[in-house]
């Protein structure tokens, strides 16, 4: 049996090397340089997923799970997961400066609280500093009310 919550795929609009996680009501973590492991940071209270292109669009899909899950087992090239908050409940996917044409999940299934994080990546130096008109980097972001 599947302890899969939710799952959603689109497509997220990145400027500057960058889209975010975020909640409007509060911050998501302490702050995480992006030296650490060079995916992800946490500034300002939001969550950063570092891309290779500059500029365009990624496809990212999002599946949230009661317990933590194991790892996608897929040709990701970097995973990495860390702990998240929500403050609002209303936690979720957003581009730094767009709004994404179809909204994804909401992260936070369950409301305010704390959640583990762990987003896989691939093809995030296929275009580097590049604006392609095609999707070259692929995300998939687990979400999950386990050990946070």
């Amino acid at each position: 049996m599947s302890d899969e919550v939710e799952r959603g795929k689109g497509s997220v609009p990145v400027q500057y090397h960058q889209f975010d996680i975020s909640d409007e009501e509060g911050p998501t973590g302490p702050d995480l340089a992006r030296g650490h492991n060079g995916l992800l940071q946490v500034a300002d209270g939001v969550t950063v997923v570092m891309t290779g292109i500059h500029t365009g669009d990624v496809d990212v899909t999002v599946v949230l799970h009661q317990a933590e899950p194991a790892p996608d087992c897929g040709n990701w090239q970097e995973i990495v997961e860390i702990s998240a908050h929500s403050d609002s409940g209303e936690l979720m996917v957003r581009g730094m400066m767009n709004d994404l044409d179809e909204e994804l999940p909401v992260l936070s299934f369950n409301g305010p609280g704390s959640y583990r994080l762990r987003v896989h990546a691939r093809g995030r130096d296929t275009a580097v500093d590049l604006a392609p008109d095609e999707v070259t980097e692929w995300y998939l972001i687990q979400y999950s009310k386990g050990r946070a």
